[in-house]
């Protein structure tokens, strides 16, 4: 039996690292980058190895050689036999780095491709986005209320808008008609908002804001239930705003003493406030005696004298201080106002109220008054609001308005809260001063709150009791109408 030598065992491990490097090598071909990395490194280790193995075997060879001549020197074979195992060894090294060199470069060639399709996307984007820009009026749903503007890049220009329209059955004592109309309590409209921060505390501002209500519900009556379209500038002005030093405005818009009668925390306003003429104010009441039209109308009858309206002014409202704030306005034709505002929230209540005079400078006029408050319940959502106004005349009585509404704001839908609300009006000597009149209402309103949708419902009678022929009849108006925001 011949003995195990050295070289047999040098035969044995050299044939076992040939193997696995023909594994290592059909396995690298199948596998991505990453993994021929690994093996190279691998391969690289125990070439290492591989290297030390056979200098140690050498020189054991070697000095086995010298010491114990009975086994023999290392015959010319088994020395051929590691050389070319060695040249193929080197030979799959380089074909193996031949390979990674070449996924390297596909990689690198692939990552300039995405760039360049990224550019090309970006650029196609960026086309989309101007053209879409261009065709802005034609879109029904966009989905960006912030757009770019030609004032720079710090100004930034918002366009929302509404559309309310609403249909009104009116009983007027002899006929009873239908009219599609504009709800004046929130007409339609479109606005357009500039904003440029200057500093942290300063912001300069601008607003256009344009009524488009054709068939307005304070323009119809018996005789014209189609009226012109209206087109007109609701707000023009620019302004400074700061938190520490207030707001400064100019141009056409709100005067300070506006909206100081119709605070309303009821969410019934889009169909009842205390500006009752808005839902049918251009009916005529008809005299009792022969049903003939007067010329008196819902609006001559019922105003609750909420300040002095959108005008061309300059206007300026202080910082909130401890939720007040002061507002005061000089404007066109000599005309000037002022108003105190308030708004507050704790103990489970909501509440907000406002007050102001008002300079109209008519004929036969002088100061005109008005305030309101409301108060909500955010627990229960049964709410109440107050209102009133009073204008001094030099020739007769002074004229005057009282508001008050019950309401009660819950949530029967997931999607919506659904508010109610019953009104009182009573008018004191309008539109003379032997004149007063009271109305009556019930509304409701259901909201849509991811769609900027407002269904809405209203009953409301319309009495005025005169001293002086003709004694006219009522007027009653069912209305049902929707307000969508975009």
């Amino acid at each position: 039996m011949k003995k195990f030598s050295s070289k047999h065992l040098l035969l044995l491990v050299l044939g076992i690292i040939n193997l696995g490097f023909k594994v290592i090598t059909a396995q690298a071909q199948e596998t991505g980058e990453a993994k021929v990395l690994q093996r190279v490194k691998v391969i690289r280790e125990r070439s290492a190895f591989i290297i030390f193995v056979v200098l140690l075997l050498a020189a054991q060879v070697f000095f086995a050689g010298t010491v114990a001549a009975q086994e023999g020197s290392v015959d010319a074979k088994t020395i051929e036999r590691l050389e070319r195992l060695i040249k193929e060894q080197q030979q799959q090294l380089e074909s193996l780095q031949q390979q990674v060199n070449q996924l390297k470069k596909t990689a690198t060639d692939a990552q300039t491709e995405a760039k360049e399709a990224r550019s090309v996307a970006d650029d196609t984007k960026s086309r989309v986005n101007q053209i879409s820009t261009a065709k802005a009026t034609d879109v029904q749903a966009p989905t960006e209320k912030v757009v770019t503007s030609s004032g720079g890049e710090r100004v930034k220009l918002a366009i929302s808008g509404q559309v309310n329209r609403a249909v009104n059955i009116v009983d007027d004592g002899k006929d009873t008609e239908a009219y599609f109309v504009d709800n004046d309590n929130s007409e339609s409209r479109v606005r357009f908002v500039g904003t440029a921060r200057a500093t942290d505390d300063l912001t300069i501002g601008s607003k256009i804001e344009l009524a488009i209500a054709p068939n307005k519900a304070g323009e119809v009556d018996q005789n014209n239930q189609e009226t012109n379209n209206v087109f007109d500038q609701r707000w023009t002005e620019v302004s400074l705003d700061s938190k520490r030093f207030g707001k400064l405005s100019l141009g056409k818009g709100a005067t300070a003493s506006y909206t100081s009668a119709s605070v309303d925390l009821s969410r019934t306003g889009v169909i009842s406030y205390a500006t009752i003429s808005d839902t049918a104010g251009g009916m005529l009441f008809r005299q009792t005696s022969d049903d003939t039209l007067t010329n008196v109308r819902i609006a001559d009858a019922f105003n609750n004298f909420d300040g002095l309206n959108r005008r061309n002014r300059v206007r300026y409202d202080t910082p909130t201080f401890y939720g007040f704030h002061l507002a005061g306005s000089l404007i066109s034709d000599e005309r000037y106002d002022a108003s105190l505002w308030w708004g507050g929230q704790g103990y489970g209540f909501k509440a907000a109220g406002a007050a102001a005079f008002a300079y109209p400078n008519e004929d036969d006029t002088d100061f005109q008054y008005d305030g309101s408050f409301s108060l909500l319940h955010e627990g229960t959502g049964l709410n109440f609001t107050l209102s009133a106004g009073l204008l001094e005349r030099d020739n007769q009585d002074d004229a005057g308005n009282l508001y008050g509404k019950a309401g009660w704001l819950t949530r029967f839908f997931s999607f919506g809260e659904t508010a109610f609300g019953v009104d009182y009006t009573r008018s004191l000597n309008l539109p003379t001063d032997s004149d007063d009149g009271y109305s009556v209402a019930a509304a409701a309103v259901q909201q849509f709150e991811e769609y900027g949708t407002e269904i809405y419902l209203l009953y409301r009678l319309h009495s005025l009791d005169r001293d002086a022929a003709p004694s006219v009849q009522d007027i009653s108006v069912g209305s049902i109408g929707a307000r969508v925001k975009f």
